[in-house]
């Protein structure tokens, strides 16, 4: 579906124009063209490529959708891919955003996602000397929005990481913080899957051999690099953490069962000493000592709970009861 498609010059936006004039506009000097799509159908990708000169491989990429994050080049054209990370109903939504650049053109064509980037596009609009420097900063601008939008999504992982700290010494929420912990863990490594390979990625554009179509704004992308460098030490900070928690966690679990199986060791042993004793006593001999007195049996009643009691009170000064 299309969403917009505006020709800029100079850093001015000219106009609104048709997809048929797209290949006119992109001939014309200090001139360029920023189409975006949504949800783009095959007939549109294929328009797009006719107008743009696209590269075949790229717009199959783009039709495929499920791709890697990564920076390609083709010639004297970009393209790119990035992955959304958002929050739809409280669920983690991963969506892919698709760019291809050239000199005089932007297309950016985003699928499974929510969030559009209007603002990106009046952010632009507002700073003419900045978009005076053409597709690439508008490529740079669009980044930069995608990138943004991680850092509320870590410091949601925090928060709720902070959340399950704050329970893991509950007793009886063991089960419940580790089905929680490995949620989390999930949910982390989407995100370190959709910023990792772009942080590789833009690492090639601030620093060796940088394509000549972002030359000029090398130094914008390297504060991209920077934020993505950012995010990618939280996020392995927070999964070193999780994993901390969940052995914290599994500690506690295994201090319970220790705790459990002190007591039913101390009472064993204390019904084993009562056994022992009436066991003795139960036997049914002719000659056993005591076996015709008076006071016998609860002499041996007796007997058996001083025993116990004793056992009890040393089982429950050692902690064990």
């Amino acid at each position: 579906m299309l969403i917009n498609c505006v020709a800029y010059q100079e850093g001015k936006k000219l106009c609104s124009i048709p997809v048929e004039e797209i290949s006119d506009y992109v001939k014309k000097p200090d001139c360029f063209v920023w189409v975006a799509l949504k949800d783009a159908e095959p007939t549109e990708l294929a328009q797009m490529q006719h107008e743009f000169c696209l590269h075949e491989l790229a717009v199959e990429d783009a039709h495929v959708g499920h791709q890697r994050p990564k920076i390609e080049e083709y010639g004297d054209s970009l393209f790119a891919v990035m992955h959304t990370v958002e929050f739809v109903d409280g669920e983690l939504n991963i969506g892919e955003v698709d760019v291809f650049v050239g000199e005089n053109y932007v297309l950016s064509t985003r699928n499974r996602t929510q969030q559009g980037f209007l603002g990106v596009r009046a952010r632009c609009e507002r700073e003419p000397h900045h978009l005076m420097q053409g597709s690439a900063f508008v490529f740079y601008a669009l980044m930069d929005a995608v990138v943004d939008r991680y850092f509320p999504v870590v410091v949601a992982f925090e928060t709720e990481l902070e959340t399950i700290e704050d329970q893991i010494f509950t007793k009886g929420s063991q089960r419940a913080n580790i089905e929680r912990l490995y949620e989390l863990k999930r949910k982390v490594t989407l995100l370190k899957h959709a910023v990792a390979p772009l942080l590789e990625a833009v690492g090639k554009l601030d620093g060796g051999r940088v394509p000549p179509i972002v030359a000029d704004t090398k130094d914008y992308f390297r504060d991209v690099h920077d934020h993505l460098y950012r995010i990618n030490t939280s996020i392995d900070s927070i999964r070193d953490t999780i994993g901390t928690a969940i052995q914290v966690n599994l500690s506690m679990v295994s201090i319970d069962e220790s705790e459990v199986n002190k007591r039913l060791a101390a009472w064993a042993a204390i019904f084993a000493v009562a056994t022992a004793f009436v066991g003795i006593w139960g036997m049914n001999f002719e000659h056993m000592p005591e076996l015709k007195w008076k006071y016998g049996y609860p002499v041996s009643l007796g007997i058996v709970s001083v025993i116990c009691v004793y056992l009890y009170y040393r089982f429950k000064k050692s902690g064990w009861l």
